[in-house]
Order: structure tokens, then C-alpha cells, then sequence
């Protein structure tokens, strides 16, 4: 079945602050035939003998520019960098319709990305929805899994969502047209208007947003909800069977997914010590991203 999609022109990436990384692209991802999917690949050569990939996933409503000023902490310390963009989101095409976006389309992206590129030695770094999504995939390759870095994110299990979400799902439901950019300033006060437009430049109007007005109605909030039954699996095996290096890092000041839900999480991942926690950090924490993606490295002794 052909998917309806947009293609942000690609103008509109020209000249980001803090952006020179090369764009790299899937014009046939198996099984999503006509969609074409971003990425970033920063140095694929890597350290000889030594090498990891970190997998920096992003989440809503944002994108890889998300990842700036960490990707070239860890390409330092002789790490592969790969981050995509999910469909919906970047430079990656855009499903026109909403019904398109389900939990299964994009984890079965991220299945498919993975094994495309034959990733291996991968340390899995997420926040929001790339938690959501990426933190159930571990348990189906272990072996291509080496280490967890795990930022403001929740495991969609099912259980009833507090009212900061809730309130959060309702704000994006009632801004069919949300002001990213705006959004991003608000949440990061220290970035620069052109940092924060560059956070909207993927989105020319509102009809490029549909997977920005879908993914807070993504998060499984009952039981029986797509992507629960999963969440819950996944749970439980980082839980009881997990032996990778774990790392965590919270903002304090995240508004959505409050620090005792984060530390919460974290208890749940076997081996994981406490989270760094980032004083002054929302939910956006990588905007912050320096600190801690040296912390990381030296707490998963990568450095």
C-alpha cells in the first residue's frame, strides 16, 4: 500500500547553528517502499577495536538537530553517531494522514533502519519517544545491543498517565498548527532564536505536522492499548534479564514526565545507578547535552 507523503523541501535545512553534519538517506527502508527516511552517520570509521555506535533516537516534536552538541562529544571519544529522523519528523518524509502513525509503524522503522545498516555494538540513546519506542527493542536482538542512555522517556506499559501528560495530551490536541520553535524556546530559554527555528524548519505549515499532532494519542495509557502488551515485556526483561551498561541522565525542571517517574524507570534497569540529574534541564534535556553525554561516557567507562 502507497503512503501519502510530504517532502519538507530541503532549503529549509540550510545553514542551522550548530548543524554541519551530512545528510544521509533511505530512499527504499524494507517494507516502507516509497518513503524516504534521514539520517546522520558521524564517524563511521570510528576507533579501531573500540568502536561503539550510539543510536540517538528522538521523540516528539522534534528531531536529530536535537542531538547537536552531543554528537560531537561521543565522535571524539572515537564513537559511531547514527541518528534518524522518525517518518513524520525532519528531513525525513512526512505521512500525510494521521491514521498512518501507529506504535507498530515506527517501532517496525526503527527494526528495519537497524538491520539496514547492520548496526551492531549499539549504545541505545533515547529521550521521550525514542524511549518509548526504542527501549522495547533490545530484548528481540541482545546481541546487537551493548549499552543504554536513557534521558526523559517512560516505558508506554499501559498504566494510567499522570495529569502533566494528560495536560500536555490535551494542549496538543487543542494546537492542531504548534509553534515548535516556540515550543523548544519556552522549554530551553538558553538557545537562540535561530537554534529555535531550526526546530520548525521541518514543518512549512500545518499540514507537515500530522505526526506532531499524533504521537501524544500514540502513548499507551491502558492496557490494552497498541504497544502495551510490549512496553510490559520489555519492562520486565530489562528488568530481570538485561546485562548491558546502563546510564541515565534527568532534567529536573521537565514539566511532562516529572523526576520521580524518570527514577522510577530507572530503578526498573538492572544495573543502572541513580540518574545524573541536570539542575536546570526540562524535558528537552540534550539541549544540556554536553554535560551529560561526558558523564555518560565516563560513567559507561567510554570516555
Amino acid at each position: 500500500m502507497t503512503i501519502q507523503a510530504l517532502r519538507t523541501d530541503e532549503a529549509r535545512f540550510a545553514h542551522l547553528p550548530g548543524f554541519p553534519f551530512s545528510a544521509h538517506y533511505f530512499d527504499s527502508l524494507p517494507g516502507f517502499e516509497g518513503l524516504r527516511m534521514h539520517y546522520l552517520d558521524e564517524n563511521p570509521g570510528g576507533r579501531p577495536g573500540g568502536q561503539y555506535v550510539f543510536l540517538c533516537l528522538h521523540g516528539q516534536p522534534t528531531w536529530s538537530y536535537l542531538y547537536r552538541r552531543m554528537i560531537p562529544i561521543f565522535t571524539a571519544a572515537g564513537h559511531r553517531v547514527v541518528a534518524p529522523d522518525f517518518f513524520g519528523f525532519g528531513r525525513s518524509d512526512k505521512p500525510a494522514a494521521e491514521s498512518a502513525y501507529t506504535f507498530d509503524f515506527h517501532r517496525d522503522t526503527l527494526r528495519r533502519f537497524i538491520e539496514a545498516l547492520d548496526l551492531k555494538n549499539i549504545v541505545l540513546v533515547c529521550q521521550d519517544w525514542g524511549g518509548v519506542l526504542g527501549l522495547t527493542l533490545p530484548m528481540e536482538t541482545p546481541e546487537r545491543f551493548a549499552g543504554l542512555f536513557v534521558m526523559d522517556t517512560l516505558l508506554g506499559t499501559g498504566d494510567p498517565p499522570g495529569k502533566p501528560f494528560l495536560d500536555w495530551r490535551e494542549y496538543s490536541n487543542r494546537t492542531p498548527d504548534m509553534d515548535v520553535g516556540r515550543l523548544l524556546k519556552r522549554g530551553c530559554p538558553h538557545m537562540s532564536e535561530a537554534e529555535a527555528s531550526a526546530y520548525g524548519a521541518p514543518f512549512p505549515d500545518a499540514s507537515y505536522k500530522a505526526g506532531v499532532r499524533r504521537f501524544p494519542n500514540l502513548v499507551p495509557t491502558t492496557p490494552g492499548d497498541p504497544g502495551a502488551e510490549i512496553s510490559r515485556r520489555a519492562r520486565d526483561w530489562l528488568r530481570d534479564t538485561w546485562h548491558g551498561k546502563s546510564f541515565a541522565a534527568i532534567g529536573l525542571k521537565d514539566p511532562v514526565l516529572l523526576p520521580h517517574s524518570m527514577r522510577a524507570l530507572v530503578r526498573g534497569i538492572r544495573g543502572c545507578l541513580p540518574p545524573f540529574e541536570v539542575a536546570e534541564a526540562g524535558h528537552f534535556v540534550q539541549e544540556w547535552g554536553e554535560d551529560i553525554a561526558r558523564a555518560g561516557l565516563k560513567s559507561l567507562a567510554l570516555a
